[in-house]
């Protein structure tokens, strides 16, 4: 059965993929087709075909492997003006470009093609993609919030402490001189209901700390809800040094990740775990914070990777937070399908995991170089702003940018790529990222 189970959550995996890629290259094929450029293939994966259809003008179909895919647009480039033997590797990896590009554009629809659209369209026909990512994520991240909700403490009381224990202490009884808690000495009980504090209507146990921790030694009016009925109870705080919390009952860590030690009010109780609906917006706040984490990881991708390398050769714990490749994914998908926790529980990590995913697919092709998104987008804007340029002071249009020149820095980055994700594979194949203590 728990062979199964991971196999079901390496399937989710895959299928979550697919789906994102699938819609990330829609992203690109709608606007191309209303903006009428020819679009000849739509499809899913590299390498040998498995499956295609023409529809129109365009072949949509399947790859054999799905670790990404294309549309082909005619014209990406303007067509060659010269043509004879390369000369050099460079120049007969530009020229071989060049010949490619060209047999893009179809006879009669030369004005279809791509380089000709204005600036602002080439844009919004390569941020599509990216876009449809990051829109998912948000729907994504939103089912997970708004539908699902996030795992706090809610206001029903799981368990009432007996006696006020130091902070971080190990100890599982009370001694016969420590003091009582004031949610013992209260008559407090598991399963009561918290429905206010202080006056104040209480939604979740967060809310109740949070008034309790900022009134040690005041006795407050606590009204919860036992079989049915409302009780009023009085109810005094201690100060006591604990620590911190945030709503999901997770340590507060301070800048050196060290758990965070206050003298706070406390009562002694804690809360039924469970799953509490945010607001709407929460699903795109969440979303905002994962591109900010997600940006800033490759900011430092290089250092990353080598800590990954590191890691592999002297079998060293890797970064939970670091670069995983798409197996990594999987396995991670795998484990948390696996676990023994309510199906809730698994599918919202789940979610969690493909929502990010898509981050990592909006952020990541919007680096400026090509043959990523990013570096299509900085080569229209270049050739806007040299024909800004020369209409300010009054020149002849320059000729469109031609993109070609750059395919030796292309291979390169391209190279780069795929060794980044070699390194990846191998790492999360034989050194892989151990979230569940495993």
């Amino acid at each position: 059965m728990e062979a199964l189970l991971y196999l079901a959550g390496i399937v989710f995996m895959l299928i979550g993929l697919g789906l994102s890629i699938g819609l990330h290259e829609i992203g690109h094929l709608v606007p191309a087709k209303l903006f009428g450029v020819r679009v000849g293939q739509y499809m899913i994966g590299f390498g040998p075909r498995l499956w295609s259809k023409r529809i129109g003008e365009t072949e949509y179909g399947f790859k054999m492997l799905p670790l990404g895919g294309f549309i082909s647009m005619s014209g990406m480039y303007p067509a060659s003006t010269t043509a004879g033997p390369a000369k050099g590797v460079f120049r007969a990896l530009v020229q071989d470009a060049r010949s490619a590009n060209d047999e893009t554009i179809a006879e009669g629809a030369e004005d279809r093609v791509f380089y000709r659209l204005p600036v602002w369209k080439r844009v919004i026909v390569m941020l599509g993609g990216p876009l449809m990512n990051l829109l998912l994520a948000v729907v994504i991240f939103t089912i997970l919030v708004a539908g699902i909700g996030v795992q706090q403490g809610t206001t029903m009381i799981a368990s009432v402490n007996e006696c006020v224990l130091p902070a971080g202490s190990s100890a599982t009884e009370c001694a016969p001189g420590d003091p009582a808690t004031p949610a013992a000495e209260a008559g407090i009980k598991p399963g009561d209901v918290l429905v206010s504090i202080d006056g104040r209507p209480v939604s979740t146990f967060a809310e109740a700390t949070a008034i309790v921790q900022a009134a040690p030694g005041e006795t407050l009016e606590l009204v919860v809800r036992r079989d049915g009925a409302d009780e009023t109870l009085s109810i005094t705080p201690v100060e006591a040094e604990r620590t911190l919390t945030d709503a999901s009952g997770q340590p507060l860590l301070d800048d050196a990740g060290k758990p965070v030690i206050k003298e706070v009010g406390y009562v002694g109780m804690a809360a039924q775990m469970g799953f509490v609906q945010q607001p709407l917006l929460a699903g795109p706040e969440m979303a905002g914070d994962t591109v900010a984490r997600v940006g800033s990881m490759i900011l430092t991708l290089p250092v990353r990777l080598w800590d990954v390398g590191v890691s592999l050769v002297t079998g060293g714990e890797r970064d939970p937070n670091g670069p995983l490749s798409v197996v990594g994914v999987g396995r991670i998908a795998g484990e948390v399908a696996a676990t023994d926790a309510p199906i809730l529980n698994r599918f919202s990590v789940l979610l969690g995991l493909l929502g990010s995913l898509n981050v990592a697919l909006f952020v990541f092709n919007l680096i400026p170089l090509l043959p990523l998104d990013g570096g299509h987008i900085v080569v229209a804007l270049w050739d806007g702003i040299r024909r800004a340029w020369a209409r300010l002071f009054r020149r002849p249009p320059p000729a469109p940018v031609d993109a070609t020149r750059l395919v030796p820095l292309t291979v390169v980055v391209a190279t780069l790529l795929i060794a980044m994700g070699a390194l990846l594979l191998v790492a999360d194949l034989f050194n892989p990222v151990k979230l569940l203590g495993g």
